[in-house]
């Protein structure tokens, strides 16, 4: 069976390379049953990288990430390397991964599986079933605009300055993004902006708008204020399908979302670069969670959100839907089994490993296929 699915693996820091392991046991089990192929290889990222060559990302893992289909990426970070200079921390070598790679889309999943529905802070009833998704723009807005900086004022106060600005390119590619997913689950989106008060929600607006009539008719549409999504996340999730919405708002809104789920470690996350001509776009695969530096080494950390982040690379860079479903079905009966990792046993559970939750989803994998 050859392979033309090429797969690069970032560890990383911390618990990432543990997280990790566990997902590329995933892709070795598909591998091994031939129900697909893969030709995977690893490289460093982050501290580790840093100790070894000095710089957060090499030239060699950059070309390895450009050349492969997609990137799963453990976790960067933690406080060994805190004192580092800026230009040299383990988050420099993310950045410029999404930065190298044109990654403008960030999805964010929120979902609930019913075996965790009591292990939100809100009522069972408000978040089981939940199911949505947040599509962020991650290149532009106010973490990138110019002119941005502190001054000193000519009393001796200071002025600090971030510019949010965006292009009508910029809103369009991400919309069409979303409003393409859409169309692969509810047909609804919801566009999140602040038009009310400034130029460039207008702007948003208008632009997602033309979109909307001029290639997604069949796709339902609305509009809400940042702020009253906010609310609504809180009030009643399961009214959101798709929500489309810019930098500042998605990174706020999309951590908000994945409170409603009970835990950080459970939730994947995708970053999308636009599509070639042959329809292939460069992907970068991560659990939201970080590298949890005091638990790193330990066999505590939950592995499903790396998991489930591999389910959403099989989605969206292999377009195998069938397999995807196959790996979330399978996270949803181990975690209907009972022992789970510290972070989501509720009382009166056991509590198990990383390697044994990995056992139980290769397991519930088996039966299922």
């Amino acid at each position: 069976m050859a392979s033309n699915r090429k797969i690069l693996l970032l560890p990383g820091d911390g618990i990432g390379p543990e997280v990790t392991r566990q997902a590329a046991r995933v892709i070795e089990y598909f591998d091994k049953r031939r129900i697909a192929s893969f030709e995977v290889k690893e490289d460093l990222v982050g501290g580790v990288a840093f100790d070894r060559h000095g710089t957060p990302l090499t030239e060699a893992a950059m070309k390895a990430a450009l050349d492969a289909d997609a990137v799963l990426l453990g976790a960067v970070g933690g406080p060994k390397w805190d004192n580092l200079p800026f230009a040299q921390k383990p988050e420099r070598g993310l950045l410029r991964l999404r930065k190298d790679m044109e990654l403008f889309a960030n999805l964010r999943p929120a979902f609930v599986f019913d075996a965790l529905a009591d292990a939100s802070t809100l009522k069972r009833e408000v978040v089981a079933g939940l199911d949505m998704i947040i599509v962020r723009e991650l290149t532009g807005g106010i973490y990138f605009g110019e002119p941005r900086g502190i001054s000193t004022l000519p009393g001796g106060g200071r002025r600090g300055i971030n510019t949010q600005v965006y292009t009508t390119d910029e809103i369009v590619r991400v919309a069409r993004v979303a409003f393409e997913l859409a169309r692969k689950r509810g047909k609804r989106i919801c566009s999140v902006e602040k038009a009310n008060v400034m130029e460039s929600g207008v702007l948003w607006r208008e632009e997602v708008t033309k979109l909307h009539a001029a290639e997604y008719a069949d796709v339902q549409l609305t509009h809400m204020y940042a702020d009253n999504c906010a609310m609504q996340l809180v009030r009643n999730p399961k009214q959101f399908d798709v929500i489309v919405t810019d930098n500042l708002f998605g990174d706020i809104l999309s951590d908000c979302a994945a409170m409603l789920t009970g835990s950080l470690g459970m939730l994947p996350s995708a970053s999308l670069g636009a599509a070639d001509k042959g329809g292939r776009r460069k992907a970068l695969y991560e659990p939201v969670h970080g590298s949890a530096p005091d638990i790193a080494g330990k066999n505590l950390a939950n592995p499903l959100a790396s998991i489930l982040s591999l389910a959403m690379m099989l989605r969206y860079s292999f377009d195998m839907e069938d397999e995807a479903k196959l790996v979330e079905q399978a996270v949803a009966k181990a975690l209907a089994g009972g022992a789970r990792t510290g972070d989501i046993a509720q009382a009166g559970m056991s509590r198990i490993s990383t390697t044994a939750m990995g056992d139980r989803v290769l397991g519930e994998l088996q039966k299922l296929a």
